[in-house]
């Protein structure tokens, strides 16, 4: 196959040099050092873009590789420490559902975004108002009347385009959220409305993965982890059909930013857990904070 005069390393332009990838990067990679001077092999963005559209490769790809030689994509490298190259692997290859990306949502995906995660289907049926303005991250005053789940998807590309984005701008119902959900590995509850929550519940209970959910009032949220088999939400607002019509506490007291991002930052730090450890310090707990006095206190549910 002729090389084309634009190659940047003229000798892997062709596809059949797939198979030597890990040499590719070893020719690239450069040394580097961490803050605390501990040296460490790395490969820049520049070069993952390169490599990426001479082998026709996602980019994905490109750093799943580098990591499993031992060499960092750049843009991880401040994961590392506190996460292995193993680690960071696994949240490239995995796949998280996030339902509804508004004040929760939008952040929860932002960080997500950042760490690595590999694939989100992003759902939401809203589109962005004036008054979504004071905490919901993803919005601004160019962007109201525009899809949230759209707008998500373009601000994770944005950001990470190596993740794999499925946005659907629409509402969960019970008619689509088994088909909304599937193939992920967790599902994460940012929702506003009880009766949703209880909808998603159920979803994830018959896929049999895991729900993380969080909900947000004034300055004040709570935090709790789902597995299949669990009791789950009856055990934290009693059971569905005595509050199918209950709205969350955010209607009552509204919605702060820094409450927001708080239980957003908790949420997202949950679900990077359940993805590497495949267990969870809040299963059949629930985890409540209050920012008026700074308390934290995680009760066991029975």
């Amino acid at each position: 196959m002729a090389v084309s005069a634009s190659a940047f390393f003229h000798p892997w332009a062709a596809a059949d040099m797939t198979p030597q990838l890990p040499n590719i990067i070893a020719d690239v990679a450069e040394p580097g050092k961490h803050p605390d001077g501990t040296p460490y092999s790395r490969i820049s963005l520049e070069n993952t873009v390169k490599i990426a559209e001479q082998l026709q490769l996602p980019r994905r790809d490109i750093e799943i590789t580098a990591l499993a030689h031992n060499v960092f994509p750049e843009r991880y490298i401040r994961n590392m420490h506190s996460l292995s190259a193993e680690d960071q692997i696994k949240l490239l290859q995995s796949h998280v559902a996030i339902v509804g990306l508004g004040g929760l949502g939008g952040t929860v995906a932002e960080a997500l975004a950042r760490i690595g995660v590999g694939t989100m289907t992003l759902i939401d049926g809203d589109v962005f108002e004036e008054s979504n303005l004071n905490r919901q991250i993803l919005s601004d005053e160019n962007n109201l009347g525009c899809s949230k789940a759209d707008s998500a998807a373009q601000r994770i590309q944005d950001i990470n385009p190596s993740i794999t984005t499925c946005p659907h701008s629409k509402y969960l119902d019970a008619g689509n959220a088994v088909d909304l959900l599937t193939g992920a590995d967790v599902a994460i509850d940012c929702l506003d409305t009880i009766a949703a929550r209880f909808l998603l519940e159920t979803a994830s209970k018959s896929l049999k993965i895991p729900l993380v959910s969080a909900a947000v009032g004034g300055f004040a949220g709570q935090l709790t982890t789902i597995f299949p088999e669990d009791k789950g939400l009856e055990l934290v607002y009693g059971p569905a059909q005595s509050v199918f019509s209950a709205r969350g506490a955010e209607i009552r007291l509204g919605n702060l930013a820094f409450t927001v991002s708080t239980l957003a930052s908790l949420e997202a730090a949950e679900v990077s857990h359940i993805l590497l450890r495949k267990d969870s310090e809040l299963r059949n707990h629930l985890l409540i904070i209050d920012l008026l006095d700074y308390s934290f206190e995680r009760i066991r549910l029975i």
